[in-house]
């Protein structure tokens, strides 16, 4: 069962790794969390916020982790089908002691798990709680609590909606701007029950694959997976949508497609939401992470801001965010951290924020520039996607990368995440995954030329690519 405490969550198969009995031992188990918060903070409550996902079996998975909570003499406030974000919103609007989502996100429907938070909806993570986590659940159980918690069910709908359109710019209503067509895909997952939330935003919505579905019947719910937007892609042409928008199975990350039906980086989505919040908050901090194109901290220092690299993972952006006040913060995956959002990562407030965007691209209020317009003066460099490659040895095999590139050849070394060398006119980032032998490679080059001879070369020595 180890193998399922992840470096940010749990996540296994369902019924062989994780079931009702594991779960009803890790709600005893982030008890043990709470209590250790809760000694620095005599003020903390015992309460923890539980949801779900749409799969069948996150259903007696919750009813078990509830048991374990309560055994554990936590109260639960059970608020059902949620999203992710809607998760961390609840944790941190009711100031409840944490919050757990039942979720496997993007994974296939055999898939279930468990993302933690607490107070504030600060993350959970193998830095700081998974293992305490990990060894109370499988180790002795400890007795009952002599009292027990209480599960009460409620509702976080009307706040969250309030939260999210407290967002949108509201300037176009009283304008001539034309209604935004939006095309958006939720692949049957939690991304569904946002389609209030995207009608409310004043687009035409054309909704693909809303219907809630665990099975995931039309494609997987990953949309970092270029296969997984072509149905986006052709909608959005079809239809002549001004652009279309992806959710993952959980409705914490999202990808953006232009109205050519072209994907949009989602580093040049981070650069381009963090200009528009620059003009609000001149010399704001914008965290990115160390896989973004160079041109994102470009556009963010054009537009008086500072940009801010950090490694991959969650828990070390909104770390960062908490840490220097950063106003926003984007991953390569599709999350998007606000600062007004207790740090946390929204991909509705992303759809808001690129919805305000393009409704104030225009020369005037009467028309909107088209988004590939705006995205065009960020597509300064060639990059690739992240190319997966199997490694026993990921230390030395990047230490040979160090010593021939920046030993060597007298690249610039960052050791923030991984390694990143960057050269005048190009640079690369192999960064070791946490729970596989596999090293992620990224490159950018000055043009496509130059990346594709860097990326043969580095291939050459890192193997055959997944």
């Amino acid at each position: 069962m180890a193998g399922i405490f992840k470096a940010y969550d749990v996540r296994g198969l369902y019924p062989g790794q994780l079931n009702e009995e594991l779960a009803r031992r890790i709600g005893m188990a982030f008890e043990r969390l709470v209590t250790l918060e809760g000694d620095q903070d005599a003020a903390l409550p015992r309460t923890v916020v539980v949801s779900r996902d749409m799969r069948d079996h996150s259903v007696p998975l919750s009813a078990a982790l509830c048991a374990g909570l309560t055994s554990a003499g936590l109260d639960v406030l059970d608020i059902g089908l949620a999203t992710t974000p809607m998760n961390y919103f609840a944790t941190g609007h009711l100031g409840t002691a944490g919050g757990i989502q039942v979720t496997a996100s993007h994974n296939a429907a055999e898939y279930n798990g468990l993302k933690f938070s607490l107070a504030g909806a600060v993350p959970v993570s193998g830095d700081h709680g998974i293992p305490i986590i990990e060894r109370h659940a499988l180790g002795e159980e400890p007795a009952p609590a002599a009292t027990p918690g209480r599960v009460e069910a409620t509702s976080i709908e009307a706040e969250y909606a309030e939260h999210v359109l407290s967002f949108l710019d509201r300037s176009f209503e009283a304008g001539d701007t034309p209604k935004l067509r939006l095309a958006a895909d939720a692949a049957n997952g939690m991304g569904t029950i946002y389609r209030p939330l995207l009608e409310a935003c004043g687009v035409e919505l054309l909704p693909l694959y809303f219907e809630l579905d665990g099975t995931f019947p039309n494609h997987e719910a990953n949309p970092l997976l270029p296969e997984n937007l072509r149905d986006l892609s052709a909608l959005v042409i079809e239809q002549k949508a001004d652009l279309g928008v992806s959710f993952d199975g959980d409705g914490d990350r999202a990808a953006f497609v232009d109205e050519l039906g072209e994907p949009i980086g989602s580093d040049l989505i981070t650069a381009l939401i963090a200009g528009q919040m620059l003009q609000r908050e001149s010399g704001g901090a914008v965290i990115h992470d160390i896989r973004s194109s160079r041109a994102v901290p470009e556009y963010i220092r054009e537009h008086g801001g500072t940009p801010l690299p950090e490694r991959v993972g969650h828990s070390f952006v909104k770390a960062t965010m908490r840490r220097t006040g950063a106003i926003f913060g984007g991953e390569l995956a599709g999350h998007y951290y606000f600062r007004q959002n207790y740090c946390a990562d929204s991909s509705i407030l992303a759809v808001v924020a690129v919805l305000n965007l393009l409704r104030r691209s225009g020369p005037s209020g009467s028309e909107i520039s088209a988004f590939s317009e705006i995205t065009a003066p960020l597509r300064r460099y060639a990059k690739s996607s992240e190319i997966n490659f199997e490694v026993e040895d990921k230390d030395g095999t990047m230490e040979a990368l160090v010593q021939r590139y920046a030993t060597e050849g007298g690249g610039a070394l960052d050791r923030l995440d991984g390694i990143r060398i960057d050269f005048d006119d190009w640079w690369f980032n192999v960064r070791p995954s946490n729970t596989e032998p596999l090293l992620r490679l990224v490159l950018e080059a000055s043009t496509p030329e130059e990346l594709a001879a860097r990326q043969a070369e580095l291939t050459a020595q890192l193997g055959d690519p997944l």
